[in-house]
């Protein structure tokens, strides 16, 4: 089983940007389909964006789209997720998770889909 590692959280100001990164263990990031997810304290566990095997294909929550960008760079092994105009209501923690390339087809952003979870990273959107 694939382990995966984010990093990359922290306090930013309302508009302000910031980049996490997730990277996987014992096996290579280019075998499967990557997600980020969120979760803030008594609320599930929510899906904020995906990207493809081969990175061709991405899609993201409408709660963050045209503001984060997830993409990934499989010769360093490593997947992002680029947040910018940061609001308060992004506070969350952020997981990123793994897939199997051919389990999911759809929207593909339910946690119940994806096999390995990262042990999160915090980041807090406040002035």
């Amino acid at each position: 089983q694939v382990q995966v590692v984010e990093s990359g959280g922290g306090l930013v100001g309302p508009g302000g940007s910031l980049t996490l990164s997730c990277t996987t263990i014992g096996l290579p990031l280019d075998g499967y389909a990557m997600g980020w997810f969120r979760q803030v304290p008594g609320q599930g566990r929510e899906g904020v964006s995906w990207v493809s095997q081969s990175g061709r294909r991405t899609y993201y929550d409408d709660s963050v789209k045209g503001r984060f960008t997830i993409s990934r760079d499989d010769a360093k092994n490593t997947l992002y997720l680029q947040m910018n105009s940061l609001k308060p209501e992004d506070t969350a923690m952020y997981y990123c998770a793994a897939r199997s390339p051919r389990s999911c087809y759809g929207i593909c952003l339910s946690p119940g889909q994806y096999n390995s979870w990262g042990q999160g990273t915090q980041v807090t959107v406040s002035s």
